[in-house]
């Protein structure tokens, strides 16, 4: 029995090392993404689309490898096996909805202010020179008729960027609704659009209406926002190409 009790002890101690490692690895591979990603937008993606969801597989990294260790610790008897590996399970699952809930609600509003800063941050063109950020007004002129239905109908969001003295041209796409605004209720960035419905369609001569339908998902506070949407229009046949990323 205290053969096997001692297999126990080893398997749970090495598995928090290892378990441990992990989380460790997931973080550097994380650290070293956002050191090492020089464009701008590919950092915008890599924080978007990864960051909140590897820091959440680390923690539970950790949170099993700290259970591990208290189960090669409590493992003297058959009797404390269970015990310890229920007894760090609860605290586990405790701790888990606690991180859980900070990256969910608490986490993205730190998230939202440097994704607007990389949004925004000036670009430069093959050549060295600072790019401008072109209006909605003057971007269309670089956007073909279906990206600009797609902005039409906020699904996405195009940015254009000009090189004026060489010409040099960038589009980069976000989509429309994948952040969420800040709620009046809790402050939260966890406002989120959950339907959307045209009123009214555009046409060559006239606007369209588009209501937005939002929810807070930690509250549950409920609004509803009105958009114009523009006119159809074709767009030039001799609009230059440009890199979309």
């Amino acid at each position: 029995m205290e053969a096997f009790l001692s297999m126990i002890r080893t398997v749970f101690y090495y598995s928090t090392f290892i378990i441990a490692g992990v989380g460790v690895a997931i973080l550097i591979y994380l650290l070293f993404k956002l050191a090492t990603s020089r464009d701008a937008k590919a950092k915008y993606d890599f924080i978007n689309l990864h960051e909140k969801k590897l820091l959440w597989y680390s923690s539970v990294a950790f949170i099993v490898a700290g259970g591990c260790y208290v189960t090669s610790i409590l493992a003297t008897e058959p009797l404390y096996i269970f015990v310890g590996i229920f007894v760090s399970g609860m605290f586990g699952l405790i701790l888990g909805v606690i991180i859980y809930n900070y990256l969910e609600y608490y986490y993205p509003t730190y998230i939202e202010k440097r994704l607007h800063k990389l949004r925004y941050k000036p670009r430069t063109s093959k050549a060295g020179n600072k790019m401008k950020l072109l209006s909605e007004a003057e971007e269309d002129v670089h956007l073909d008729e279906g990206m600009q239905a797609e902005e039409n109908i906020f699904s996405v969001d195009y940015d254009v960027w000009v090189d004026e003295k060489t010409g040099e041209t960038k589009i980069e796409k976000y989509k429309g609704h994948l952040h969420a605004e800040q709620s009046p209720t809790c402050g939260y960035y966890t406002l989120r659009v959950v339907r959307e419905e045209i009123i009214e369609s555009p046409t060559e001569e006239k606007e369209g209406t588009l209501v937005k339908h939002y929810e807070c998902s930690y509250t549950g506070y409920k609004t509803q926002k009105v958009f114009n949407i523009a006119k159809l229009k074709k767009a030039p046949k001799e609009a230059g190409k440009a890199l979309v990323s």
